[in-house]
């Protein structure tokens, strides 16, 4: 193993490759599971309206989009039974965008094919640095978010 790679990479870009190589793994194995249709991006969004569901303008301030953006989003998603538009329960003219089932198992399918990428890097580079990553990580994004670890990522578009 050459040992000047690591000094030679900048850091944005080795976080940045891995975090692509995890995104496109999960998705080829979405993909043969029969969720196709779930783009990267669509995972921001599911984020956002779990557990309990979300506006469409509570969506579009998390993504940073457009409401129309978010409207054609849903709208995708909905068209393949992945969300569902209901009343809104306090606002009589709004909307609450929740997962249906198939939303639900799509989650339950990426959050186990997470763990087992995640487990065969910690076989491959072993437990202890793994867990020694995750730390130092925490640890990082802690510092930057005073004290917290956010419920999830945002996008930086």
């Amino acid at each position: 193993m050459n040992e000047d790679k690591y000094v030679e990479s900048d850091l944005t870009t080795l976080m940045t490759a891995g975090i692509s190589l995890l995104i496109r793994e999960l998705h080829e194995h979405l993909d043969e599971l029969g969720f196709g249709h779930i783009r990267p991006a669509h995972g921001y969004l599911f984020k956002r309206i779990t557990p309990d569901g979300a506006t469409g303008i509570e969506i579009s301030e998390y993504l940073g989009i457009t409401k129309q953006a978010v409207s054609k989003i849903v709208d995708h998603l909905e068209e393949n039974g992945y969300v569902q538009r209901t009343n809104h329960p306090t606002d009589m003219r709004g909307k609450l965008i929740v997962l249906t089932e198939r939303g639900k198992l799509a989650i339950q399918a990426k959050e186990k094919i997470v763990a087992e990428i995640e487990a065969r890097w910690a076989q491959r580079i072993g437990v202890e640095r793994m867990d020694l990553l995750k730390k130092d990580l925490t640890t990082l994004v802690e510092e930057a978010n005073g004290g917290q670890v956010p419920r999830g990522a945002r996008p930086v578009w």
